[in-house]
C-alpha cells in the first residue's frame, strides 16, 4: 500500500515539490488547495495524483504533510486542524520564517512529529503554472528539528532532499535561521524594492544591464507574503538594515569625498570575498539552478 504525502497550497513552491517529488520512495502525491482552478490545473497536468480543497479527509490519510500556505496561513491552519491529522503523522512547512512557525507549531498533538523547514529556492512568480520540477537543484534545504522532530523523520526529510535535487541539508536553530535569512534573503528582496522605488525608474529604460535585471529581479514579489515575512522577522531584519545602511554610507563618503586609494581597498575587499563565497559555493555544489546551468554549459564561476 503506497503512503500519502499531503502538500497544502498548491502554489510555486507547493507546485514545486509536487512535481519534484514524483517518484520519491512509495508517495502518492496528494495536493490540497481552496481554489478550484488550481486543483483541476494540477489534476489535468499530471502534477498531483489526488486533489482536495477539503483538507480534513487529506489530512487524516497523510503521512507526510507539507505547509505551503504563507506564513500567518501556516499557523492558523495548525490551529485549525490540530486534531485531524494521521497519527505518527510528519508535517513540515516550506516557510522562510521559523520562529513564528515553531512557536505556532507547539498547539500539534503529540502523536505528531513537526520538522521545520525551509528549501531556499524560489523564482519572482507565483502560481501552480509557474512550478519547475527542478526548482530546488543546487539549492539549500534548512531545518530546523526540536523536541518535536522525531529522528526518522528528520532522517526522511535528509533523503526527501536529495530527492529533489538539493545540494545539501542544513540544520540550524529557529533564531540562528531567521537572523541568517534576514541578511541572505528577505534583505536581498528589500535592496531590489528600494531600486525601484527610484522616481526616475522608467527613464531608465533602455539603460538596463544583466547587473540592473539581476539586482531588482525579486521585486516583482508577491506582496502579501513578503509583507509577512519581513514584518514577522523585523528584529533581525532590521539589523541587517542597519548594517546595510552603514555600508552604504560608508561607500557614499568614499565616493563623495574623492578618496581613491580608500575605495580602492574597499572594492578590492569586497570582491575577494565574494570570490572566497562562489569557491565555497562550488564546494558544495549549492550554485542553485542558474550555477548547474552555468557549470553544464561551460561556464566558470568568477
Amino acid at each position: 500500500m503506497s503512503k500519502h504525502l499531503v502538500i497544502v497550497g498548491l502554489g510555486l513552491i507547493g507546485g514545486s515539490l509536487a512535481k519534484a517529488l514524483h517518484g520519491f520512495e512509495d508517495y502518492e502525491i496528494v495536493g490540497v488547495d481552496v481554489s478550484q482552478p488550481t486543483l483541476r490545473y494540477a489534476l489535468e497536468n499530471g502534477i498531483v495524483d489526488q486533489a482536495w480543497d477539503d483538507p480534513v479527509p487529506a489530512l487524516r490519510e497523510g503521512d507526510l504533510v507539507f505547509l505551503c500556505l504563507h506564513p500567518r496561513g501556516i499557523v492558523e491552519f495548525m490551529e485549525q486542524h490540530r486534531d485531524h491529522f494521521k497519527p505518527g503523522a510528519m508535517v513540515t512547512d516550506v516557510c522562510g520564517v521559523k520562529g513564528a512557525i515553531l512557536e505556532g507549531a507547539k498547539v500539534l498533538p503529540d502523536t505528531v512529529s513537526f520538522v521545520g523547514g525551509h528549501p531556499m529556492a524560489g523564482t519572482e512568480f507565483s502560481g501552480i503554472q509557474h512550478a519547475l520540477v527542478n526548482m530546488f537543484q543546487g539549492a539549500h534545504y534548512i531545518l530546523t528539528p526540536n523536541q518535536q522532530s522525531s529522528p526518522e523523520h528528520v532522517a526522511l526529510m535528509e533523503r526527501l532532499a536529495r530527492h529533489i535535487g538539493c545540494a545539501d541539508v542544513v540544520k540550524t536553530t529557529p533564531e540562528q535561521h531567521d537572523a541568517i535569512i534576514a541578511y541572505t534573503s528577505q534583505m536581498m528582496h528589500i535592496i531590489a524594492v528600494s531600486v525601484c522605488d527610484d522616481p526616475s525608474l522608467f527613464q531608465y529604460q533602455g539603460f538596463e544591464g544583466d547587473s540592473f535585471r539581476g539586482c531588482t529581479r525579486v521585486a516583482a514579489l508577491d506582496v502579501s507574503l513578503w509583507t509577512q515575512l519581513f514584518s514577522m522577522n523585523a528584529h533581525a531584519l532590521g539589523a541587517a538594515l542597519e548594517q546595510l545602511e552603514e555600508n552604504l554610507r560608508s561607500y557614499r563618503q568614499c565616493i563623495q569625498s574623492g578618496d581613491l586609494n580608500t575605495l580602492a581597498q574597499k572594492l578590492a575587499f569586497s570582491s575577494a570575498r565574494k570570490r572566497k563565497m562562489t569557491r565555497l559555493e562550488e564546494e558544495r555544489g549549492a550554485v542553485g539552478r542558474d550555477g548547474i546551468k552555468k557549470r553544464l554549459n561551460g561556464e566558470t564561476a568568477p
